[in-house]
């Protein structure tokens, strides 16, 4: 029995992450340095997720994907996490571009780019950052505007996980007046969209096998290109993070049980003193520690796909275990770090490389100041409810 907490899952959920801890073994992790070295995009390793059925498994079987819970793909992107940091950012994009579309599309929106995905691997983009627009999402500047038949957007769009690699975008603009509610709406623009350009690709400090790009946009779509209702792209945009976030903090699970690994396999067989460190309590503890908060980092993320599984609201939940599991992960990595000690600080290691592409998981899909602020407000509404029926 393993010293960390194992959720108990039921066969589909199994089978995926059979598959992903088989690729991830024989693929993805022998490949994390290189990839990470050269930042390379592994385009290889699509194939593999295409070919798997994994980069499609959370789709309706209507559409080509595997139907699978989001129990099954948070277990998925823990295990390829576990072996490669990129990789896993990879898949969790796929998920994040797909879920605007399966919360708001029309049935020819699915057709088209689920099928799309799931068939073909064809990637969709969640485009909604800005460099003034981040964790405060309603400040957007990009607009859309009626043109003929269609809609005029111009703008431009930052951060965007897999932006070099996708066929397509869902870009959220301002339709209405600023400062007014219910004034953003998402489009579908494909990148061969006249007037759509991927100009610029980041320069990472972790995952840097994943390709961080801006997209500018002059284009005109036609009004079937909108994604749910006009004014209600917001709505659509924060329903989304709301299972992003659960996805990244299953990111996040994947590099600290990376780390962990390496640092209890380390502090079982490096001797000082005449034993293993391990045996030390200054080092012992540290590692009771990290186990602790990795396992209950486990069950929170966990507990917050089987509730978004249920169909019950996650929007606190969620940010609970990404801010728990993300912050649960630094400390893991830092903690790695300390044990390894100079081996680990220097390349290619591999906890030198979880203690980089962790960071991320504390900053994208809300940073854990966003999931402070939405527990709080949750807090402040649970008892100002709890006064009000007293």
């Amino acid at each position: 029995m393993s010293v960390l907490w194992e959720m108990p899952l039921d066969d589909e959920s199994l089978h995926w992450r059979g598959l992903a801890q088989g690729l991830t073994a024989q693929y993805f992790a022998p490949a994390a340095d290189a990839i990470d070295r050269e930042q390379r995009y592994p385009i290889e390793h699509l194939g593999r997720l295409l070919e798997s059925g994994i980069s499609g498994m959370f789709l309706p079987k209507a559409y080509g994907g595997g139907g699978a819970s989001l129990v099954s793909l948070v277990a998925v992107v823990e295990a390829i996490g576990a072996g490669c940091g990129s990789t896993a950012a990879i898949m969790a994009a796929l998920s994040l571009g797909a879920f605007p579309v399966l919360l708001g599309g029309n049935e020819v929106q699915k057709q088209a780019l689920l099928g799309g995905l799931a068939r073909k691997g064809e990637a969709v983009n969640f485009a909604l950052s800005e460099r003034g627009a981040g964790s405060d999402a309603a400040a957007v500047v990009t607009t859309a505007v009626r043109e003929g038949e269609g809609w005029r957007i111009r703008g431009e769009k930052c951060w965007l996980g897999n932006g070099g690699h996708s066929k397509h975008f869902i870009v959220f603009a301002r339709t209405g007046e600023e400062g007014v509610r219910n004034n953003i709406t998402a489009f579908w623009v494909p990148v061969s969209t006249e007037g759509a350009v991927v100009d610029f690709y980041e320069d990472k400090m972790g995952i840097r096998g994943t390709t961080t790009t801006n997209l500018k946009v002059d284009v005109w779509v036609p009004q079937e290109s909108m994604v749910g209702e006009e004014g209600h792209g917001l709505k659509l945009a924060l329903s989304t993070l709301n299972v992003g976030r659960i996805v990244v903090a299953a990111q996040a699970l994947g590099i600290a049980l990376c780390s962990y690994r390496a640092a209890a396999e380390f502090a079982a067989s490096r001797k000082t003193f005449g034993k293993p460190i391990i045996d030390h309590q200054g080092v012992g503890f540290m590692m009771a520690d990290a186990a602790t908060r990795f396992s209950a980092a486990r069950m929170m993320v966990f507990e917050a796909a089987k509730a978004y599984d249920a169909g019950q609201d996650v929007s606190t939940l969620g940010a609970m275990a990404k801010l728990f599991s993300t912050e649960a992960s630094h400390e893991i990595c830092d903690t790695a770090m300390s044990v390894l000690a100079g081996r680990g600080y220097v390349k290619p290691n591999v906890v030198e490389r979880c203690y980089r592409d962790q960071r991320i998981t504390e900053i994208y899909e809300g940073t854990s100041e966003i999931q402070r602020l939405v527990i709080a407000r949750a807090v402040k509404r649970e008892a100002l409810a709890s006064h009000s029926q007293r």
